[in-house]
């Protein structure tokens, strides 16, 4: 196996290299041979450069490109930056070729494979009672959304789709040389294709292209991997110990989305944007469906003079519309061509406008899912009664199995808004039935008495006779679709609705009211309830005060009624970005991990199952990392069979841009959710010691996080001068304003461009600041402490994911490429003082967690991971002094397209070489 991996790793550093060589050669082919020498001497200048251990700019490198006109600086720049996603995609296939490396060598062994936890399990003497009844219940959930870290088009990463595919091409076994040349000039095409694309977008996305973008992972991954999951997931149940019965799984693995329904800080999310969302959702399922059928039809060529068919299946055949007497004694294929007819009645029903094939004739639609996935059922035991049980298990199990997941709605759609928007329209309904009732101004004892005696009424608020301001007739008309939508999709399409902000049971009563009035639900009829109202605690304050907020809603009959209706089920949404923003990284985790606990016990003594919902960024400093490592961290019962998560911009692509990625993630989400779910408690119970000391350290990081950054004078200019943000707030990178007023506060700024701008210029303070002084501070009280934090790392799964996302943040951070961007700021020595605080905490920092890991230097322990930062830091280190330059000649003035052109494109580069940067 050993070998395998050796061989693995070698096949990596020949893709990096074939890649680049292709881009090499594509700039000569297009730009000439002085392009490509002058980009080989700036890639030269950067490796030079890193062995160089000084505090300042490559000294070397960073005048050689300030003496590039803009127009070569674009060309070099473009270069470095599609390098930089040329290795993301080399190390993707590398990923790939280690998952069938393993399985092929019969050994199960890397963590987050569903084998291994199967195993895993086994040896813990889980009963399979227990895996059975988890299975039934269970929901693995992650949501896309649609938060603008991902800044590369479209067509970028269609083209970038076709490179891995070529890549994957190539590694098949047995090829003949004729093979292997086509797809080395395939390979060689769209290397040639993605330098001659432009990499900018011409104009800011609209909603409608981001529901676009992320429907687009469907057909290249989602709609092939979901059932390839369950099939696998069944088989392995059916060989374990246990010998699993059941041979079809619950559709316990179900996608969701915020695309097209968030509107929290989104002027541009509507009631229009939520319908087009769905019924674009609603084509693109369908069309899979009709395409599927269209194949399975072809497949099903059986003959009735040669093998015998159920009564169901002739009755089908026979209701077909298909007279076809090509087609006379093949029943499968009359009433599969029935079936497609019906469902492309449904199709264009459900707003579908064009089918890439016509049905034979009319016929009457599907009422529902289950109708459709009934026919299925008819065909797959009469192949069964019949002999055809292998046929039976190809492509018509795959579609049994993505009916069941996608329904006609393909995708949960998740609405959300802020609670100070619900609280406003509150306010202005009681207003205009009841003036002078002031609600925004009641003391919140006072609001939940209004509001639940409200709730004992069917009458409403909203009357045609009044007349609403701009926002309260948009949000109930956004609600009005999403009812809308039940009657249309079913229930699945929109069943969750998030509260931002939640800081009070109130913020909880107001949705029921404003879902009292478009009758998602009706006091009259409990059982009516069909949306489940999830608060998302995000602040410090709001995670600290949250096990009371439920707590008091959890005791409101009114509130309990509506859950009994939903299933006796409550899930809670927690923010790992404004979390951090507002009390940096360890504080935050730290309360994330005590709020979950608060949770489990408090769900627990009030006899309702809870589900948490996690609402992590592509970065460390918004709740970024591995998932697999993140799940099986969280306390003993937080996931209990329920994980959802959010996937955030560019994180999408890097997970599900190809169906091996996709499977792959897929199944670590499963592998650490029965691990989670499954394993006994015990084993994952920290340390009493563990916990006081977490709570010190916390207590102290947190101190010196709010004291650098909201105590600090001048830290808000300090932060708009030394990095990008300012440019970022102005790239086409998504529909969503960066901050959520026009203020420049920090507080104002959302968690997002906070984040990115940081990365941009490769400070990442928000993924370690305020580690060093508190693990510096808490050794002082403790002088003998630091074996007991060496023993956290060791033996508590929360604090090893802690330091290992912290530890590859501090790899990525470089400060004398930092100290380039503070050199910027008009007044230099002002800021140099706020960064000389940044710097010691940063050597502090590492100090620390390497005197916790017992390494000598970085990454010591993690090979993968510091062989990655080796193939693209060189190609990313010219891109920071490239972008240095650009924001010097920008703020002097020079706004001409090539300048301005030339700083997008490094911003695009540094997020694709640092990967996971917003």
């Amino acid at each position: 196996m050993q070998g395998r991996r050796l061989t693995a790793s070698r096949a990596l550093v020949r893709d990096v290299r074939l890649l680049g060589r292709l881009l090499c050669e594509a700039i000569e082919a297009s730009d000439g041979k002085e392009a490509r020498e002058i980009v080989e001497q700036v890639r030269t200048l950067s490796i030079a450069g890193r062995r160089n251990t000084s505090p300042r700019l490559n000294e070397k490198l960073a005048p050689f490109c300030a003496d590039m006109p803009p127009r070569t600086l674009k060309r070099v720049i473009r270069a470095f930056s599609q390098f930089s996603q040329l290795v993301n995609i080399a190390e993707d296939a590398h990923q790939a070729r280690v998952q069938r490396f393993s399985i092929a060598d019969g050994e199960p062994a890397m963590p987050g494979t569903i084998a291994r936890s199967l195993s895993v399990l086994a040896a813990a003497g889980v009963e399979v009672e227990a895996i059975r009844k988890l299975l039934v219940e269970a929901v693995v959930s992650p949501v896309f959304t649609a938060h603008p870290t991902e800044v590369r088009r479209k067509s970028v990463i269609d083209i970038e789709q076709q490179l891995a595919q070529c890549l994957s091409r190539l590694e098949q076994a047995g090829l003949t040389a004729q093979e292997t040349d086509r797809y080395q000039a395939d390979l060689e095409r769209a290397t040639t294709t993605l330098w001659q694309t432009n990499s900018l977008r011409g104009r800011r996305l609209q909603v409608v292209d981001e529901i676009l973008n992320g429907l687009s992972y469907y057909n290249s991954t989602i709609f092939r991997v979901i059932p390839e999951v369950y099939e696998g997931l069944e088989n392995q149940l059916r060989g374990s110990p246990w010998r699993f019965a059941q041979d079809a799984l619950p559709p316990f693995l179900r996608m969701g989305s915020w695309i097209g329904g968030d509107r929290d800080g989104n002027p541009f999310v509507n009631g229009e944007t939520l319908r087009e969302a769905l019924r674009l959702q609603s084509e693109r399922v369908f069309s899979f469906y009709l395409g599927e059928l269209h194949s399975l039809g072809a497949e099903l060529s059986l003959d009735d003079r040669y093998v015998k068919v159920s009564q169901e299946l002739q009755r089908l055949a026979t209701d077909s519309p298909d007279r076809s007497e090509q087609r006379r004694h093949e029943p499968y294929r009359l009433a599969i061509s029935g079936m497609y007819a019906r469902l492309a009645a449904t199709a264009r029903k459900f707003g579908s406008t064009e089918l890439v094939r016509e049905p034979v004739a009319a016929a009457p639609c599907y009422l529902s899912p289950a109708e459709f996935a009934e026919d299925l059922a008819t065909i797959g035991k009469s192949l069964i009664a019949n002999g055809a049980g292998k046929i039976a298990a190809g492509k018509l199990r795959s579609l049994q199995r993505a009916v069941d997941v996608f329904g006609f709605h393909l995708v949960s759609l998740d609405l959300r808004q802020n609670s100070e928007v619900h609280q406003r329209v509150v306010h202005e309904l009681f207003e205009k039935v009841r003036p002078g009732t002031g609600y925004e101004a009641l003391a919140e004892s006072d609001k939940i008495h209004l509001l639940t005696e409200e709730l004992r009424s069917s009458q409403l608020l909203v009357t045609s006779l009044k007349t609403y301001s701009a926002e309260t007739m948009s949000e109930l008309s956004v609600l009005r679709e999403a009812a809308e939508a039940h009657k249309r999709y079913g229930r699945a399409s929109i069943p969750n609705y998030i509260i931002s902000k939640a800081g009070s049971p109130s913020d909880l009563l107001e949705v029921m009211v404003l879902f009292r009035e478009v009758g998602l639900f009706r006091p009259d009829e409990p059982e009516a309830a069909s949306v489940n109202i999830i608060p998302l605690f995000e602040t410090i304050s709001d995670l600290r005060s949250s096990h009371d907020v439920m707590q008091t809603v959890l005791a409101i009959e009114a509130y309990r009624t509506y859950l009994r209706a939903l299933g006796g089920k409550q899930e809670i949404m927690l923010g790992y970005s404004d979390s951090n923003k507002d009390g940096g990284y360890l504080t935050s985790g730290w309360e994330l991990y005590k709020a979950e606990m608060a949770f489990i016990q408090l769900f627990d003594r009030e006899g309702i199952r809870l589900g948490l919902f996690h609402g992590r960024g592509g970065s460390v400093g918004r709740g970024g990392g591995p998932s697999y490592e993140a799940i099986t961290a969280l306390p003993a019962g937080a996931v209990a069979g329920s994980i959802r998560l959010t996937e955030q911009g560019e994180v999408i692509a890097a997970k599900y841009s190809n169906p091996a990625l996709g499977r792959r993630n897929l199944e670590l989400l499963i592998a650490a959710t029965l691990e989670a779910s499954l394993l006994p408690s015990d084993a994952q119970e920290p340390d009493p010691v563990f916990l006081h000391a977490m709570e010190e350290l916390s207590g102290l990081a947190f101190g010196a996080y709010r004291c650098l950054v909201y105590e600090t004078e001048g830290f808000e200019r300090f932060f708009w001068e030394a990095t990008i943000i300012g440019e970022i707030a102005k790239l086409n990178i998504g529909s969503r304003p960066a901050s959520r007023s026009s203020s420049r506060r920090i507080e104002d700024l959302r968690a997002i461009p906070w984040v990115f701008g940081w990365s941009q210029s490769r400070i990442m303070l928000p993924g370690w600041f305020g580690f060093g002084s508190a693990v510096g501070q808490w050794l002082t009280g403790h002088p003998d402490g630091l074996p007991t934090l060496q023993r956290m790392h060791r033996d508590w799964p929360f604090f090893q994911t802690l330091i290992a996302n912290m530890e590859m943040v501090l790899a990525k951070t470089n400060m004398a490429i930092a100290a380039g961007y503070v050199d910027l700021a008009p007044d230099a020595s002002a800021h140099e003082k706020i960064f000389a605080r940044i710097k010691d905490e940063w050597e502090a920092t590492t100090a620390a967690l390497l005197g916790i890991t017992d390494q000598g230097s970085l990454l010591e322990n993690n090979p993968a991971l510091k062989q990655s930062i080796h193939h693209r830091f060189p190609c990313l280190d010219p891109l920071n002094h490239m972008q240095i330059d650009l924001l010097r000649r920008h703020r002097a003035g020079e706004r001409d397209q090539d300048t301005e052109e030339a700083l997008h494109l490094t911003i695009n580069g540094i997020a694709a070489g640092l990967r996971n940067s917003g």
